[in-house]
């Protein structure tokens, strides 16, 4: 029986069970190693996220020595290798989100047809969601005690590569998708200034360089917008060019316990899609279904120039504008943006969560999705509805000397200081084309402290 690789979420070749299994289960024949394209997702990613996937697949093609990419529907695609080859033993991580498992319901249907099977092994965190649960049994919905629970739970040491590794060369693939994409997108107004390098080993790199030069200090700076104090792990974690449990192998649990805390919330996140799986586009508490929202002409224009960085606010204007540039947008500054537009501009949490998939490279389905409801309040852990960031005050906190503002927004570049973040409070602060501000904050704010006291 032929075994096949099927890469998904995880283009990496360390630290992978379903590619060791592959192997192993060959015993000395060749595997084929494959990529899906399909079409449908990939259209609904801004240019910057096109561009890093194209890269990484890329650069699992030259680390493998050889991708086999087909493009279509993957229940469809695999029955037709399967005609081609015979049966198959088509080997995949486990999925855990509901479009995940539903893709690999359809496949495995398809392969059992022709005799062929799918076989899931490993998962794309170091425990795999589902496994955490309370005493009873339960599921958690708060993330002190899933954190507790998760530190006590096993998790396997990282895996070595496979070696050898070879590849069956089989005609009538495609081009790794994207491969030609370059410079912005027609859906893009600026330049693409910093798609990171993509891959396993440009990941280890910028790993490896954060640990040595950063995690020392993340706990106090992580939430500074205007310094390099984050690691972006989020983007290799996103694709799977890094195991999870390969990044807390080179962790201490008590001295690094703040970023092994960050890896624990990817982790619930996705414990909480995996019992809750609507809750992309639903409320986790079915009272903020009740949420009076501003709808129309009005609104709509309000949430574009949201989206476009021109809401008049420069902290928010640059999270957004650095979004559609580089595809990645600080963590703090998501805080704010988000509840810029479910608090000063009521408008649903779910458009946001949209706009960000959209454009977010590291664009994590249960993490994105429920960082939103924890803004909008409706969520786990959820911020007190009556917290409402005000957009300057934030400014001016995580981004003291405006550097993060003047870097996004060239209008405000010739402003010092903290005068980036109130330009009305500089006669020549509107020189060069900046808007006025889209609403007043205070009022807004009074104003969704009524809607949510409405529905309590």
């Amino acid at each position: 029986m032929q075994q096949v690789m099927w890469f998904r979420r995880d283009l990496r070749t360390t630290d992978h069970p379903a590619l060791v299994r592959a192997v192993a289960e060959a015993a000395g024949e060749a595997v084929l190693p494959l990529y899906i394209h399909v079409p449908e997702p990939w259209g609904r990613l801004g240019a910057p996220a096109r561009r890093y996937l194209s890269d990484s697949l890329t650069a699992l093609r030259a680390d493998l020595g050889g991708l086999h990419v087909r493009v279509g529907d993957p229940a469809e695609v695999l029955a037709g290798l399967a005609g081609e080859l015979g049966p198959l033993t088509v080997h995949v991580t486990a999925a855990h989100t509901p479009g995940g498992q539903a893709r690999d319901d359809r496949a495995r249907a398809a392969l059992q047809a022709s005799g062929s099977t799918l076989v899931a092994s490993g998962s794309n965190y170091a425990v795999a969601p589902g496994s955490v649960r309370k005493p009873d049994g339960s599921a958690y919905r708060v993330f002190t005690p899933f954190h507790r629970a998760w530190l006590e739970h096993d998790w396997p040491q990282p895996l070595a590569r496979p070696a050898p590794i070879r590849l069956l060369g089989l005609p009538g693939g495609t081009d790794v998708p994207g491969e030609a994409v370059a410079g912005t997108g027609t859906d893009h107004d600026g330049p693409i200034t910093a798609v990171p390098p993509a891959g396993e080993r440009a990941a280890w790199e910028r790993w490896v360089e954060f640990r040595r030069s950063a995690l020392a200090d993340y706990g106090t700076l992580r939430d500074r917008a205007d310094l390099p104090a984050t690691s972006r792990m989020s983007i290799p974690l996103r694709w799977g060019e890094l195991h999870p449990r390969s990044l807390l192998a080179g962790l201490d649990p008590d001295r690094d316990r703040r970023f092994v805390a960050e890896l624990a919330w990817r982790e619930f996140y996705a414990d909480v899609l995996f019992h809750n799986p609507d809750s992309t586009t639903s409320n986790l508490n079915p009272a903020y279904d009740r949420m009076v929202h501003d709808t129309g002409p009005a609104a709509d224009e309000a949430f574009e120039a949201w989206t476009r960085g021109r809401t008049g606010f420069p902290f928010v204007d640059a999270g957004m504008r650095q979004l559609r540039a580089e595809g990645w947008m600080h963590n703090r500054v998501r805080m704010v943006v988000a509840s810029f537009l479910v608090k000063d501009l009521h408008l649903p949490w779910w458009r946001g969560e949209r706009e960000f998939m959209r454009w977010l490279i590291d664009g994590d389905p249960a993490s994105n999705a429920h960082g939103w409801q924890w803004v909008a309040g409706s969520g786990t852990d959820a911020a007190p509805y009556f917290r409402v960031f005000n957009p300057v005050l934030q400014g001016l906190k995580f981004d003291p000397d405006g550097a993060y503002v003047r870097r996004y927004v060239p209008e405000l570049a010739h402003l010092a200081g903290t005068a980036a973040h109130e330009p009305w409070r500089v006669l020549d602060g509107y020189a060069h084309g900046y808007p006025e501000p889209l609403v007043d904050h205070g009022e807004e704010r009074d104003e969704a402290l009524r809607r949510y006291a409405a529905i309590k």
